[in-house]
């Protein structure tokens, strides 16, 4: 099998170097990219060293060409302008996987979305998400990730294909919510860090109950299943963003209240905006992500906002 993955970040590289073990794989970066010119020149980045049979091309119509299953992993807020240039291509007939997690903070919606209205040709989409980090990948930590499409078959071949005793793939069958969970994890990752920050780590238990109950209404509002939200789109990955000390995105929550710098993306940062975008559109309460929201952009101190944040008066704990 032949695979193009698009994106050179850690994550984009660590799946065009693991799956070359067993496929033929072509590694396309952006011409000018930083991270793309070290792997060129040295072959090797922060987190890796690429397999000598693993090809690399700054040439987008090279690697749209190359392979029928393309892989796509970038910043989520960058996927339109890449879909719009990929649709400059003839790409039908093939399946785009999409490796990422957010949600388009312009216009809320989703990236199998973004992608479909810029990419207007007979093709498949699908998403790839769940726990994981290329550090333990890399040390042969095994985990599970979840992928789901706009067709079953397409779910079914991707996993077929791509599923091995390192990165074993759940077949999804909630698009929706799969992409609304794995977007709306890294926003409770970013609140985890902001408890670490202040020296309250041990609400973060609450913190996962709460947040996945959360997004599970969101979900279920805007048609999806709600049951999406507890499985590995969501509340799977939690231990990866929630804990981990790979997790950007906790640790730029961290790195926030402690007033410290973070460079560093962090998706959940522009995530948020989109999901009290979509809480106010579809009349649902977003506490957590109002807090987070509160904070990176309304100006409110974490001893002011994290001490409230599970001091909402409720009816009980699973009423709507």
């Amino acid at each position: 099998m032949k695979l193009s993955v698009l994106g050179c970040g850690r994550w984009g590289t660590f799946l065009a170097s693991y799956h070359s073990a067993r496929n033929d794989v072509l590694l396309w970066g952006r011409p000018g990219s930083k991270a793309m010119a070290q792997l060129m020149a040295e072959r090797k980045n922060s987190y890796l060293t690429l397999p000598e049979k693993l090809m690399l091309t700054e040439d987008l119509e090279q690697a749209l060409a190359f392979s029928q299953v393309i892989v796509i992993s970038i910043s989520a807020q960058q996927l339109r302008n890449l879909a719009a240039q990929i649709q400059q291509y003839d790409v039908s007939g093939k399946i785009f996987i999409l490796c990422m997690k957010g949600i388009e903070v312009e216009s809320g919606k989703r990236l199998t979305q973004v992608f479909r209205e810029e990419v207007t040709q007979s093709i498949q989409v699908a998403v790839w998400v769940g726990p994981g980090h290329v550090q333990d990948f890399s040390a042969g930590i095994p985990n599970c990730m979840v992928v789901d499409a706009e067709s079953p078959e397409t779910t079914d071949f991707i996993v077929e294909q791509l599923s091995s005793d390192l990165i074993r793939l759940y077949k999804g069958r909630d698009l929706l919510g799969t992409e609304v969970g794995a977007a709306a994890k890294n926003v409770i990752g970013i609140a985890a860090g902001m408890l670490d920050g202040i020296g309250y780590s041990s609400l973060k238990g609450a913190l996962m109950a709460r947040g996945a109950r959360e997004i599970s209404r969101l979900i279920r509002a805007m048609g999806g299943n709600e049951l999406s939200a507890y499985g590995l789109c969501h509340l799977g990955d939690y231990e990866a963003t929630l804990f981990s000390e790979h997790s950007h995105n906790r640790r730029f929550g961290e790195s926030f209240v402690k007033g410290e710098p973070f460079e560093k993306l962090a998706e959940g940062a522009s995530t948020v905006k989109a999901l009290i975008m979509l809480g106010e559109a579809y009349h649902v309460d977003l506490p957590i992500c109002k807090t987070v929201y509160s904070m990176l952009y309304q100006g409110k101190s974490a001893s002011e906002a994290l001490p409230l944040l599970f001091q909402r008066t409720v009816k009980g704990e699973f009423d709507y």
